[in-house]
């Protein structure tokens, strides 16, 4: 995959309008609202599939700005209170945007939340575009920089795409889909330095970039996760610096 060429997927739905006397701000936010009298019309959407900043793209500045300011405030909101102890309402406060505001950009919760991980997605390679994935000194570097951001944050938090998709994935198929994708991006970022790595003659032929890849991946998760249990950076430490030592053992002395 090469992570500048995101795409996008455009869907049709049904966009659901309540018309009862009895909807009320309160059950806006659910558009499955069983008392509710609704008809429907058709609409158009793009759902990106990858980058949350190919939505903005087709903004204007200042809908780009305030679309952005809803999304950092929702991420910021999920991360410390989780999917389900986030409310609309708690995201136009963050925000300070209107209701009217805030569905202009975005129909309902779900639509707000898989912004979200295109978001976080997108900041996490960001925080990655100057790291060197294509030596042993540059995840040292990476490591070191993974292991001090989360100690700042006092182990709190977990991994934020990761903690996303531990809420979401059983009962969100779309957004299971969403981080996936994202997590696949992050992958890619990673098994791309190996390649390199191993082209340039400083990784063993033999050796599977790929499977390096998603190991690292895997192992970063377990060692956040339990970081973010335990209060400590320590399990973290370990599982980087044994896939990096792993990585070195199958590494070429130059």
């Amino acid at each position: 995959m090469v992570l500048g060429n995101l795409g996008s997927t455009l869907y049709e739905f049904d966009v659901w309008w309540a018309v009862s006397r009895e909807a009320t701000p309160q059950t806006m936010s659910s558009m499955r609202a069983p008392k509710w009298t609704v008809k429907s019309r058709t609409a158009t959407f793009w759902h990106m599939a990858g980058s949350d900043d190919a939505v903005t793209s087709t903004l204007t500045r200042k809908g780009a700005e305030v679309r952005a300011r809803i999304v950092v405030a929702a991420a910021k909101v999920i991360f410390e209170r989780g999917v389900g102890g986030t409310t609309i309402d708690d995201v136009k406060t963050a925000a300070s945007v209107s209701s009217s505001q805030l569905y202009h950009y975005f129909m309902d919760k779900d639509a707000l939340v898989r912004a979200v991980i295109a978001h976080q997605a997108d900041t996490i390679l960001r925080r990655q575009e100057n790291a060197r994935f294509d030596s042993v000194d540059g995840f040292r570097a990476w490591r070191d920089r993974v292991v001090e951001t989360v100690r700042s944050n006092d182990c709190r938090g977990g991994c934020p795409l990761g903690s996303l998709g531990s809420q979401l994935a059983e009962s969100d198929p779309g957004a299971r889909d969403d981080v996936a994708h994202s997590f696949a991006r992050w992958e890619d970022a990673l098994r791309d330095g190996l390649l390199a790595m191993r082209a340039g003659g400083r990784l063993a032929p033999e050796a599977d970039p790929e499977s390096l890849a998603l190991a690292m991946l895997t192992t970063l998760q377990g060692g956040l996760l339990l970081s973010q249990i335990q209060r400590d950076t320590k399990p973290l430490e370990a599982a980087l610096d044994f896939m990096i030592d792993l990585i070195e053992r199958q590494s070429v002395r130059t």
